[in-house]
């Protein structure tokens, strides 16, 4: 039969598999086995790491939001909360995330204008003031000066009464990952993953229900990645910070199960169900064997997953409220755990209110209304899913090989090797779609002509900038400045030692140490990434 239809035209995913016109079960044997399908919440996970998935626990709704001052994110969250989102995202301005204090000269026109901006402990008490951090869970889109803010959410935690060795929640903290995609770096990369596995070390130790990582193939899928390149890339990384903290003592059950991943979700439906399919069960067979895990958890690909800003469009914006949707029904058919749907006006702005509330809608429908939530893994067993699943897991371990020939992803990051591979890749798919090879609808198809149209931005309010570097001047005046310049030399004594540096970061934050001065006093020891030019 199959002979009969060579003639149909090929097809090709973006992660170069060839899909035939029609799959049998001989299929999933000639790829793998079917034996590796499993069942849910047993190894290898192929079908989702719980055996009741949403039948028990609908996914987590949580929203990417943050903008301007703590005191107008929290207001944004309390709207989000009483709309029915289950946990917060929290962006913050690129001076947070770069270690500069809003009265940086370099911070001039950015504060506030892209997330929250957070200069001091006095910022994280106002903006998480009433929320009850044992029922709402909370995710850190934080990388370069992680190690400063986790101090602060864990320090403001204390402060309101919680717990923190029940705290849950997860700070983003890939750096790797920043210096191939984002590039919100600040120290070497060695400085960098050292920082990273101190987190990991200290949440194993004293907060263990909190994810000090969560790896993210996102962005480096937004940077040009294939899928195949995504998941591959993002398991090197783990894997990179497993060996770390392996080597400082811990045990693999100690810290493996409070690893997260963050991926990416656009292009063909099929090809982005089975990478999730064919990752879960790779990673959970990496945990076992490469690792010797004894505890399942450790082996689970506990993943944040709800679409790309990168598959969206600027061209007929509401197209982009049809593509989250297919998001994310990706994502709920794939098992994700969280779920954070883009809105669809991010190809051009921070998400307005009303584009948020849509997202959060459409998550809703998903969860109470399509039977999303009904059973475990229904497209379980499909010859064309199954067959899909093989073909991505053994991809995406070749993939890791190739990382590995190259001395490891630590060491092709920082010769530039990976950042390179997917700028090119990422100026080809560019070159592609405005050529019209790549189809994109409403930019180089199913276009028509229209009369320029106005849509809502997300205002940038430079009055809330300038009260936000009031508000740090006062914390300054206020605060002892003896005890913030005893504090900041523990951390460079620390850090020259070689030492965990979380406790010294905690005590420094509690006494209202900047972010821009706890960098300041790392960079004294670690000095700055350079980025090599490779493109």
């Amino acid at each position: 039969m199959k002979n009969n239809q060579q003639s149909l035209s090929r097809v090709v995913l973006e992660s170069g598999i060839e899909v035939a016109p029609l799959y049998t079960r001989e299929d999933i044997e000639k790829t793998g086995s079917a034996d590796d399908i499993g069942l849910p919440g047993q190894q290898p996970f192929t079908r989702g790491i719980h055996a009741e998935m949403y039948r028990k626990r609908p996914f987590t709704m949580r929203q990417y939001a943050g903008f301007g001052t703590p005191a107008e994110t929290h207001e944004r969250f309390q709207y989000l909360i009483k709309n029915g989102q289950t946990g917060l995202n929290v962006a913050f301005d690129l001076p947070t995330q770069t270690g500069l204090d809003s009265d940086d000269p370099c911070a001039a026109g950015e504060v506030g204008r892209v997330g929250m901006s957070v200069d001091t402990l006095a910022d994280f008490e106002e903006v998480f003031k009433g929320i009850d951090l044992d029922k709402i869970t909370v995710s850190l889109t934080i990388n370069g000066s992680a190690i400063v803010l986790i101090a602060m959410y864990f320090a403001m935690a204390e402060k309101y009464g919680f717990d923190i060795k029940n705290l849950r929640g997860t700070a983003q903290n890939d750096i790797l990952k920043e210096f191939i995609g984002r590039g919100t770096w600040v120290f070497p990369v060695d400085a960098s993953v050292k920082l990273v596995v101190d987190t990991i070390e200290y949440c194993a130790n004293e907060v263990p229900k909190y994810s000090p990582v969560s790896v993210c193939g996102y962005h480096i899928r937004e940077s040009g990645a294939n899928p195949v390149q995504e998941m591959a890339y993002a398991f090197c990384i783990a894997k990179a910070y497993t060996d770390e903290a392996l080597a400082r003592g811990l045990d693999i059950d100690e810290f493996a199960s409070r690893l997260s991943f963050n991926f990416d979700i656009y292009g063909n439906l099929f090809e982005q169900i089975a990478k999730f399919r064919g990752g879960r069960r790779l990673w959970a067979k990496i945990m076992k064997e490469h690792y010797q895990a004894k505890n399942e958890k450790s082996g689970w690909m506990r993943m944040i997953a709800g679409g790309g800003g990168g598959g969206l469009t600027k061209e007929q914006p509401e197209n982009n409220i049809i593509r989250s949707a297919y998001y994310a029904l990706i994502s709920a058919l794939s098992g994700t755990q969280t779920m954070a749907l883009c809105s669809y006006d991010e190809a051009y702005t921070i998400p307005t209110e009303k584009a948020a509330e849509i997202s959060l809608r459409t998550m809703q429908i998903l969860t109470h209304e399509m039977g999303l939530c009904d059973t475990v893994d229904p497209l379980g067993g499909s010859y064309y899913v199954e067959t899909l699943t093989n073909q991505m897991e053994t991809a995406i371990a070749e993939q890791m090989q190739e990382v590995d020939a190259k001395g490891g992803i630590v060491a092709a990051i920082a010769s530039g090797e990976i950042q390179q591979a997917i700028s090119e890749q990422a100026y080809e798919r560019e070159l592609a779609i405005q050529e019209g090879r790549t189809p994109k609808v409403g930019v180089n198809c199913f276009r028509k002509e229209e009369e320029a149209r106005t849509v809502a931005f997300h205002p940038y309010n430079e009055e809330n900038a300038r009260k936000q570097l009031v508000n740090l001047s006062k914390v300054k005046a206020e605060r002892n400045a003896a005890e913030v310049s005893k504090c900041l030399e523990k951390i460079r004594t620390d850090a020259r030692a070689n030492l965990n540096l979380m406790p010294a970061v905690i005590e420094a934050v509690k006494v209202y140490a900047t972010v821009g001065e706890i960098t300041a006093a790392l960079k004294d020891v670690y000095g700055e990434y350079v980025e090599p030019i490779y493109f």
